[in-house]
């Protein structure tokens, strides 16, 4: 009698919310397609546990490091040095896989983890012949940048090493790196794209977000998990403040990682605004997409996604620093009319954002049929799966150890 499926999830970030919101999309799709699959998350994400999970869905928890200005990395809790604390990470990562015995073992973003960590891991599951897959979002960076990265990393022999396949969660019309990444055509035979990875609303929001909403449809502004939002923020109030004219409320999610002095600034700003209401965190934000009139973010992976799935206006207000990538998405997008774009180097004149508010009525509503096309991801994902999942479902894949 065969075992049932196991899928191993390795995020290596603790900041931010877009490699776990990611991974949990992704886990939820897979033990919904698959009825006696079970999936586990590693991460370091402090909050990890303030997200609810499916049955024959859990999370491992590492210890959290986070990225200085530098470069370097630091824990984010402990008061030991970043070596030791990589240790044990590496540790606990080695450990959770050797007794979970995944069949799939899926990373995402960062092929050996952070600083290698994860090396040892894939090692020991293509070992076993698990089956190990690199999942990357749509677009990484500058392919200037990335090939550098990925040179000093050491990542082409990692992926001729041990990766059986890459999925890329996007498509072409948005970002090719078989075309755009130099060395990447070696890997055309192990690389998919899948599409973007659609979103549903939950209708799960938590009672203090409820009796904040607008009673009418409004502006969601929401900046991800926040590390990096204060700009688009600011923006945004000092707009209300700046034009009395502007007759749309918004609803402005700060994220979880938003310093705190900033947010309690920003909170006391918009109290004084009758139109802006605001919350700090929101594990459902799908419920609020659903409701919302239009969006303005700046451009993440998930926000993306969200934006497609349902078919909302939007202003996409990028970064550019420490990546590219959120810029590199939005211009792609917009070329195709699925969003609009404001580029916040030409200057943060709370005029420009109050006539882009103003002005809600002529952004672009993501075609349903384009927005159709890209989406399909978890789907394909589904059944990229399957043969390690369902030992029936192609002789050519490897069995599930009985």
């Amino acid at each position: 009698m065969l075992e049932d499926g196991r899928v191993l999830i390795y995020s290596h970030d603790s900041f931010g919310l877009g490699h776990l919101r990611r991974c949990r999309t992704i886990a939820h799709a897979l033990v919904e397609r698959f009825r006696r699959l079970s999936v586990i998350i590693l991460s370091g994400s402090p909050i990890i546990g303030s997200f609810d999970f499916r049955a024959r869905v859990d999370f491992v928890r590492v210890p959290g490091v986070i990225k200085l200005r530098n470069g370097d990395y630091t824990p984010l809790q402990l008061l030991i040095d970043i070596e030791r604390t990589l240790e044990i990470r590496s540790s606990i990562i080695r450990h959770t896989a050797a007794v979970f015995d995944p069949h799939l073992f899926l990373v995402d973003k960062e092929p050996l983890g952070l600083r290698g960590e994860a090396e040892s891991t894939l090692a020991l599951l293509h070992e076993r012949g698990a089956h190990c897959v690199l999942g990357l979002r749509d677009v990484m960076d500058d392919p200037a940048v990335v090939i550098e990265e990925w040179r000093r990393k050491g990542v082409f022999p990692a992926l001729e090493r041990y990766y059986d396949e890459i999925w890329v969660y996007g498509l072409p019309e948005i970002f090719d790196p078989l075309r755009e990444i130099p060395g990447m055509t070696r890997f055309a035979e192990r690389l998919s794209f899948t599409g973007y990875l659609e979103r549903h609303r939950r209708h799960q929001l938590r009672p203090p977000v409820l009796t904040t909403l607008p009673d009418r449809p409004f502006l969601l502004v929401t900046t991800g998990g926040g590390g990096d939002g204060a700009d688009l923020v600011d923006w945004v109030i000092s707009a209300y403040e700046t034009d009395p004219g502007i007759d749309v409320p918004a609803l402005l999610v700060f994220g979880p990682f938003m310093n705190v002095e900033q947010r309690q600034c920003f909170e006391k700003r918009a109290a004084r605004i009758p139109l802006l209401y605001s919350s700090t965190f929101e594990t459902e934000i799908e419920e609020l997409y659903a409701r919302a009139r239009a969006v303005v973010a700046m451009g993440g992976y998930n926000t993306f996604c969200e934006i497609l799935s349902f078919g909302k206006p939007a202003l996409i207000v990028p970064r550019t620093a420490p990546r590219l990538e959120q810029a590199l998405r939005a211009e792609r997008a917009a070329s195709l009319g699925l969003v609009r774009t404001l580029d916040a180097r030409e200057g943060r004149d709370p005029w420009r954002m109050a006539r882009e508010i103003r002005a809600l009525e002529h952004w672009p509503r993501p075609d349903p049929a384009l927005a159709g096309r890209l989406l399909g991801g978890l789907e394909r994902i589904a059944e990229l799966a399957a043969p390690w999942l369902e030992p029936d479902a192609a002789p050519r894949a490897k069995r599930l150890r009985a």
